[in-house]
């Protein structure tokens, strides 16, 4: 990865839920996005190596929206999940087991060129967050 971005959080529930809930498009469309005036109307995934996956984020009024789309590169179960976009840029996501009921996810992900580093940060760390969120609170 060139100049890779690092966000992380810890969620208090075991490393399975967490897994399912970030992966099952069933719940994607309920955390991804990063504000309330976004919404995540689409989420399709072939999770497996060498599947596809496609997110729809949409600004609620219909004003702006884009695909966060790419391939599965590597899955570990329950410990890690390589992809790259569309675009070619690399993610990496990891899952670390601290103990039976609190798990840590580690983003790992290079930047694109149009907005600043620190915009991506608090973009993808916004929508992690919103998936704690949900995640403890489901």
């Amino acid at each position: 990865m060139e100049n890779p971005i690092t966000i992380k959080i810890t969620i208090l529930q075991p490393v399975h839920k967490v897994w399912d809930y970030f992966y099952n498009p069933r719940h994607i469309v309920k955390w991804n996005f990063p504000t309330s005036n976004w919404h995540c109307p689409k989420a399709e995934s072939d999770f497996r190596e060498g599947g596809r996956f496609n997110y729809r984020l949409e600004y609620k009024d219909k004003s702006f929206g884009y695909d966060f789309a790419g391939y599965i590169d590597e899955i570990k179960i329950l410990e890690s999940v390589k992809s790259h976009l569309d675009d070619g840029r690399k993610v990496e996501v990891k899952f670390n087991k601290i103990d039976e009921n609190t798990t840590e996810i580690i983003e790992i992900f290079e930047p694109e060129l149009q907005n600043s580093i620190e915009m991506q940060r608090v973009g993808w760390y916004a929508i992690l967050d919103r998936f704690h969120k949900y995640v403890e609170n489901n």
